[in-house]
């Protein structure tokens, strides 16, 4: 590989700009605006106020999504998910699943769920 395709690839993990730009499209996508370039500058004024704690974050899914989802993923209504199963929720909404570190035999409830894709959603935004 070439050094300044290694230095490309390197800004763009360290600035997680790809996991920006998919969380862009979504939001893109699940609201479907008039004006698509309006509406991703108002996204993006929301992050920077967020990020200076004079707003809150823009995020894709609701409570009452994040609710359905996770009864879409508990099939049998047994109450919780397993680790595989919140991975590949995290990484279908364009979340990072990098710094999870759960065991396979843990059961993600949920109370957990919720919490975790609302902080996965945070962390995408604010970096």
């Amino acid at each position: 590989m070439a050094a300044g395709e290694e230095q490309s690839r390197e800004y763009l993990r360290r600035h997680r700009l790809p996991e920006l730009l998919h969380r862009l499209g979504a939001l893109l996508l699940f609201h479907r605006p008039e004006r698509p370039r309006e509406f991703l500058i108002q996204v993006l004024e929301r992050v920077k106020a967020g990020r200076r704690a004079e707003g809150e974050y823009p995020f894709l899914m609701d409570e009452a999504n994040v609710d359905a989802m996770f009864g879409l993923l508990d099939v049998l209504g047994q109450g919780y998910i397993r680790p595989a199963q919140y991975r590949e929720a995290l990484k279908t909404l364009g979340l990072s699943t990098e710094d999870l570190e759960l065991e396979d035999d843990v059961e993600i409830t949920l109370d957990v769920f919720k919490k975790g894709i609302f902080a996965a959603s945070l962390t995408s935004l604010k970096t």
